[in-house]
């Protein structure tokens, strides 16, 4: 057994039947709790304990997995071609949209993590939680976050927007596909913009778009509020 998971391939074949019955429940279901994703993490989660499998061993093939996810996040660049025409014309709401997006999230950990008494590492860890993991990381790390801390915010934000965004769109009734997309980009990035897509190509298109906006904004402001983190 120990042969076994500590091969590479392990990670990765894990992941992929872990994604794949996670998506056969959902389609099966059709229950918003039943999500795909959630489910493919729990049970990888439920293996790692049942056969005490150590994080390690997993993570060997985990990693390989992981590598993609960067040219994932670029890929989403056809969507956003595609909608060219749609963007040149609504610039001026894409970008306010996106800017009010990242400061409310900002500002939102801001004033949790001072009202929690957290500190400073815990508070840049905790800062770019909304945008995609390659950025997120790279932004905690460069302002004395602590990495794993991200990574664990990063998941969960967006968990939770692949999970709750369809729920929310109807509850606020949310008419406008922009709107619907850039909301679901700009608070939980790549997982969130995968439900986008399912929900419209304009969707889609302006939730990838927040990504890489957001991602941009979130860079910048990190360096402002470094300044009033002590």
């Amino acid at each position: 057994m120990k042969e076994l998971t500590a091969q590479p391939y392990f990670g990765v074949m894990l992941t992929v039947a872990a994604y794949w019955l996670g998506m056969k429940i959902q389609k099966k279901t059709r229950l918003a709790i039943c999500n795909g994703m959630l489910i493919a993490v729990l049970l990888v989660i439920a293996v790692l304990l049942v056969f005490h499998i150590p994080y390690e061993s997993y993570w060997q093939g985990g990693e390989l997995i992981n590598l993609f996810l960067g040219p994932a996040t670029a890929c989403m660049a056809v969507t956003i071609y595609s909608q060219r025409k749609l963007l040149a014309k609504h610039w001026l709401p894409v970008l306010v949209g996106c800017v009010v997006g990242v400061v409310t999230a900002m500002g939102s950990i801001l004033v949790l993590c001072r009202l929690l008494g957290l500190d400073r590492a815990m508070t840049m860890s905790l800062l770019p939680k909304s945008v995609t993991m390659p950025i997120a990381t790279v932004v905690a790390q460069g302002h004395g976050g602590t990495v794993a801390v991200t990574v664990a915010a990063v998941v969960v934000t967006g968990m939770l927007g692949n999970l709750c965004a369809p729920l929310l769109v109807k509850l606020f009734r949310v008419k406008d596909p922009m709107a619907v997309g850039l909301g679901i980009g700009a608070c939980s990035h790549a997982m969130g913009t995968a439900k986008a897509l399912e929900l419209g190509e304009t969707e889609g298109a302006m939730s990838g778009l927040a990504i890489g906006l957001c991602g941009i904004l979130t860079t910048v402001l990190a360096l402002l509020a470094d300044f009033f983190v002590i």
